[in-house]
């Protein structure tokens, strides 16, 4: 039993050290050869151009839902006009970040996995490396840079259409009074909520990026190993957005 945690314990450092060494080589070749534009940019369109309208739908109800558990407990005490600033402060410190980033995750961060997988198990990645090509160059930093840069942007729009959506609840469902509603926001809240928010992200998609590639180059075992890979890789990178988002916010906020 004492061998087999050992083991555990060693297997866990050991892949905690590889995933530290591609994020490291993927940063180090962003200054010293970055890869093509176009390269970034195919990369930038898919994992946020693409991701956008999950995040619309997502951050609108998100917003509205935070209106709908508040509104009696407001209500009780005359306290509706609050609510715009409940939303905006949830959305922009938490909900924003975290959310956006777990729909990142679902549907950038498998595919990742699964295409470096596919590439591991199809010898693919050993071509590029017999053609003088480096892998963590070719695959990991357009993929590291995209996701660093277009989860803040993604958070952003969160944010914004959270309001929305909250506003709209607020508002035209409940009859709360409009200019109370943003008045009382813009009182309360503060820059710093939305900045605190951005920060989360920036660090959320470079471990989103990290997670989902390590977890492509560690694949192995046929196609059925992609599966197993594309699994860890989300319940991995999910578990560190939660985990993270304790310590930045204690550290931010």
């Amino acid at each position: 039993m004492l061998n087999l945690f050992k083991e555990k314990l060693l297997n866990f450092f050991a892949a905690v050290g590889e995933a530290s060494l591609i994020a490291f080589q993927g940063v180090w070749f962003l200054f010293k050869k970055p890869p093509k534009l176009e390269h970034f940019l195919k990369q930038f369109s898919y994992i946020g151009a693409e991701t956008l309208p999950v995040v619309l739908v997502t951050s609108f109800f998100s917003g509205g839902v935070l209106v709908v558990e508040t509104y009696s407990t407001f209500h009780r005490f005359n306290a509706e006009s609050l609510l715009g600033a409940v939303v905006a402060i949830s959305l922009a410190r938490e909900l924003g970040p975290v959310l956006t980033a777990l729909m990142l995750v679902a549907r950038v961060g498998s595919a990742m996995t699964a295409q470096i997988g596919t590439m591991k198990i199809t010898e693919q990645i050993d071509a590029l490396r017999v053609l003088a090509v480096n892998p963590i160059r070719y695959l990991v930093t357009p993929r590291l840079l995209a996701a660093t840069l277009s989860l803040p942007l993604l958070t952003i729009v969160a944010d914004v259409i959270g309001i929305i959506g909250g506003w709209f609840v607020a508002v035209k469902l409940y009859g709360v009074n409009n200019y109370l509603f943003w008045q009382k926001m813009r009182d309360i809240v503060e820059l710093h909520d939305f900045l605190g928010g951005l920060y989360k992200a920036l660090v959320f998609g470079f471990v989103i990026a990290t997670v989902s590639c390590y977890f492509g180059f560690a694949t192995k075992g046929g196609t059925e190993g992609v599966g197993r890979s594309t699994t860890a890789a989300v319940v991995t990178a999910s578990m560190l957005v939660l985990i993270l988002d304790y310590f930045l916010s204690a550290l931010i906020f």
